[in-house]
């Protein structure tokens, strides 16, 4: 791993978890409840110190194994074409499938595989950029 910029994975990481607290807060996080049939009295209940503190480690799997993906050549273009075709063409298209046969609604749909595009998209540029 000597090749891979700690540090920008760190950032890359931070941007995601800093996106998905305005993606599934003031975005869309009404819509999101809905979509999935969750209330917020539900999601009261729960320990939010480690639902984060989980988030914030697999922000940064994720960050490292883009990385590693990316590899030490990347520049911003090709990190940001890399993290959209991540984020749409494998996350996005995998959960259209579970949610098909699901038969999850399109709203959450878009909605969660939009944070998973943009993030990715995010992410691949931050780590193209820092390489």
């Amino acid at each position: 791993m000597p090749e891979i910029n700690l540090l920008a994975v760190a950032a890359a990481a931070l941007s995601a978890f800093l996106l998905g607290g305005l993606w599934y807060g003031p975005l869309f996080g009404r819509r999101w409840l809905a979509a999935c049939g969750v209330s917020e009295d539900a999601l009261s209940g729960r320990s939010m110190g480690r639902v984060f503190g989980l988030a914030a480690v697999l922000s940064l799997i994720a960050a490292a194994n883009l990385a590693a993906f990316l590899g030490p050549e990347a520049d911003l273009t090709f990190g940001l074409f890399a993290g959209f075709a991540a984020g749409f063409g494998w996350v996005a298209a995998f959960l259209g499938i579970i949610y098909l046969f699901e038969a999850r609604p399109l709203s959450l749909w878009l909605i969660n595989g939009g944070y998973a595009t943009v993030a990715l998209t995010i992410m691949g540029a931050i780590l193209g950029a820092m390489r």
